[in-house]
């Protein structure tokens, strides 16, 4: 080991000495890979270098032995012969969102000492008509509103009245109870009630009816020109459930 040392500080020495003009003259990059290769023979035979590689060919390859897969455990098929449960959740074609629970207007509304009746019903063009003074002919009343049907279409005017079963007045707000109706004519889709600005509106009447007396209301839908009406169902809107009167 000597030896070697020895002989390799010779070669830096003469590498060193090439620029005294002692050796052939060497390139700066000779002279840079001598150094490099002298540097790595010490380095190689250094006992206390304790970053030299070590030779592994002398070692045992240890081989992990691999963890045997544990298959699943196969479950027996069953007998088709076997119940299966079977899913039976009742599909409900909500396509119309009218449910047919029976009741009554004030009964739906929760109105109290009120009862609606229904009376009739009328088809026209326009309504109020032109000659219509009011119901206890009162002329101001029949031209503060009035409304005419679109183009092909006519006004179906459905006649209620509301009567006053008790002793006292009582005031009867729609609007408080969130009235809302559609009308399905002769099993057609139905449709809603028009919004107008009727007094006698019944989506959104507010009077007082005095004790034991009734009032006319009334609710209009459009329906096609020169329809004949068979049925008529009378839906109610605005509580959790939709509740559904035939009046024809």
């Amino acid at each position: 080991m000597k030896r070697i040392t020895i002989f390799l500080f010779g070669i830096v020495a003469t590498v060193m000495l090439a620029g005294c003009g002692a050796m052939p003259d060497l390139t700066q990059e000779e002279t840079q890979l001598i150094s490099e290769y002298a540097v790595g023979v010490l380095l190689k035979y250094d006992t206390s270098n304790s970053r030299r590689l070590v030779d592994t060919s002398a070692y045992n390859e240890v081989t992990v032995p691999e963890e045997p897969v544990e298959e699943p455990e196969q479950k027996p098929e069953k007998d088709q012969s076997e119940a299966v449960p079977v899913d039976d959740t009742e599909v409900v074609d909500v396509s119309q969102d009218e449910e047919t629970m029976p009741s009554t207007i004030e009964s739906y509304y929760g109105i109290q000492n009120i009862t609606f009746q229904y009376t009739g019903y009328e088809l026209t063009d326009s309504y109020p008509p032109s000659d219509w003074n009011g119901e206890d002919g009162d002329e101001q009343e029949s031209v503060f509103f009035s409304m005419d049907a679109t183009d092909g279409t006519q006004l179906l005017v459905l006649k209620f009245q509301a009567i006053n079963t008790s002793g006292e007045d009582i005031e009867l707000n729609m609007l408080e109870h969130n009235a809302r109706f559609r009308v399905s004519v002769n099993g057609e889709p139905s449709k809603g009630a028009l919004a107008t600005m009727l007094l006698n509106d019944m989506q959104t009447y507010d009077d007082i009816i005095a004790a034991g007396a009734s009032t006319e209301l009334i609710s209009i839908v459009e329906i096609p020109q020169g329809t004949n009406v068979d049925t008529i169902d009378f839906i109610l809107r605005g509580n959790n459930e939709n509740a559904i009167l035939t009046l024809e």
